[in-house]
């Protein structure tokens, strides 16, 4: 596999997260009275959010059974990622893309020390794939690992057209983990800071067009101070991904919950609905904390030396054959 070269890491990053069951709370009345507010009357959640966080994704199996870590299992994995931030060192079995000093994620676990960011099941882990979403996956990985002949026989992530942590869902993983939101009446825009993807909601009932994307077709609407974002017509790619490590169906029902706790947290929750990939739905929770740095230009193609490689050397071999 040819390497990639990624600019614009910003100033943050983190790693995809840790879980376990969790309710979302409703703003206590303190809170409410602290929330800035639209000329609407809706919760300002304009400006940049972090979503950094060493709680990984699904819960690893040394937490088998356990939501929530304890004060010193959270210190000595806090500990670790400090040191391997010093070591500098590629990761073993790493053949060579980054060593450790250019990831950034970030340095502490979630504040309520759960173990995973999944939260549904309670397990803490993603649910099975469908007999059907297996064999996908297991034909996906043999393409990749096969010589590529055409772009489109690479990850889309690799090919500089989707990020790898930028959704949706938005999850945690590698560094750029920052988001700007924007909001109007009618509409909230989604800039991720990860292939500078902006994705335009607009806050309406309208039916949608019916046309398939591979980021989808959202709409949002509010219940009480939740902002709801539910997104369909997705599209599978063999080779793309939305940060789901394995592409989504066209039955993909993807449901986004945006909630400020207080005015310098975010709580976002998703649901993927995706009855041809996983056997039953799954929840998990991404805390976001307010951000007083920018967003950064990603320079991914244009540094995409890579792809030129791999492209020139599948000319060559149909050269010589």
């Amino acid at each position: 596999m040819g390497s990639v070269q990624i600019g614009g890491f910003g100033a943050r990053c983190s790693m995809l997260g840790l879980a376990a069951a969790v309710v979302l709370l409703p703003l206590t009345a303190a809170a409410q009275s602290k929330v800035s507010r639209t000329p609407d009357g809706k919760p300002d959640f304009q400006g940049i959010w972090d979503f950094r966080t060493l709680t990984p994704l699904e819960r690893p199996s040394q937490f088998a059974g356990k939501d929530t870590l304890s004060a010193e299992e959270v210190a000595t994995l806090e500990q670790r990622n400090a040191e391997a931030r010093v070591d500098r060192a590629p990761r073993t079995g790493d053949p060579g893309t980054y060593n450790q000093f250019w990831f950034d994620f970030g340095n502490k676990v979630v504040d309520d020390k759960r173990s995973s960011l999944i939260t549904d099941p309670a397990d803490g882990r993603l649910p099975p794939l469908t007999p059907d979403a297996e064999k996908f996956a297991a034909q996906r990985a043999e393409r990749i690992r096969q010589p590529a002949e055409n772009p489109e026989d690479r990850p889309t992530w690799e090919r500089c057209l989707l990020g790898f942590n930028s959704g949706p869902p938005i999850m945690p993983n590698g560094y750029n983990n920052n988001v700007q939101l924007i909001q109007t009446r009618d509409y909230v825009v989604i800039l991720n800071e990860m292939v500078h993807d902006a994705r335009i909601v607009p806050i309406t009932s309208q039916p949608r067009g019916g046309n398939r994307r591979w980021l989808g077709e959202s709409r949002g609407h509010w219940e009480g101070d939740t902002l709801v974002v539910e997104s369909r017509n997705f599209t599978r790619n063999g080779t793309g991904t939305i940060g789901l490590r394995l592409p989504p169906s066209d039955q993909l029902k993807l449901t986004e919950r945006f909630t400020l706790r207080d005015p310098k947290t975010l709580v976002y929750q998703f649901t993927v609905e995706d009855p041809a990939t996983w056997t039953r739905p799954w929840t998990a929770v991404v805390p976001m904390q307010k951000s007083d740095e920018q967003i950064y230009e990603y320079a991914c193609h244009e540094g995409n030396i890579g792809m030129i490689g791999i492209m020139a050397g599948a000319r060559e071999q149909e050269r010589v054959r």
